[in-house]
């Protein structure tokens, strides 16, 4: 007969190196905080990825962005932007526009409805990031924060930016 397994306390996981190890740890985290906010814009009819569009486009309200600059400055790489802006038209959250003097180009813009829908979500997603992280003080989250850049660093592109 075969001992039972330890505790969970007294169990060690395995890596292979500790790049292994802390890679895994991010992106266990990365998925433990994106469960709440999943949740969050779930309830909304929204992605993540649309909310961020949403943010970056009200950030710059009442200009309008390129279609590119949007899947650039996305938090997370948008594969294909257009579907993304496609749904968020659809839904009456952003509009486009194509300039007469150069046809190739989508100009996005918010609309009042992305506007509204985004003031609501205001206070739920604060909410949420004090669920996600706000058992961290201001130090931990500074710390965090900077081995973070740190660690992406090598792997930006240099004109992100997230290369602040």
């Amino acid at each position: 007969m075969s001992d039972p397994p330890p505790p969970p306390a007294e169990r060690k996981l395995h890596f292979d190196s500790a790049e292994q190890e802390a890679f895994l740890n991010l992106w266990r985290t990365y998925d433990r905080l994106r469960i709440l906010e999943d949740e969050l814009f779930e309830k909304y009819g929204l992605t993540a990825q649309q909310y961020n569009a949403l943010r970056l486009l009200r950030g710059h309200n009442p200009e309008r962005l390129p279609t590119l600059a949007i899947a650039q400055r996305l938090v997370s790489r948008a594969p294909d932007i257009t579907r993304l802006i496609d749904r968020l038209a659809e839904r009456g959250l952003v509009d486009r526009e194509r300039p007469a003097e150069n046809r190739r180009v989508v100009l996005v813009g918010i609309t009042e409805n992305g506007l509204e829908l985004l003031s609501r979500l205001d206070e739920p997603v604060r909410e949420c990031g004090q669920k996600q992280l706000g058992h961290l003080d201001q130090s931990d989250l500074a710390e965090l924060v900077r081995l973070l850049r740190l660690a992406r660093g090598p792997h930006e592109e240099p004109d992100s930016s997230w290369t602040v």
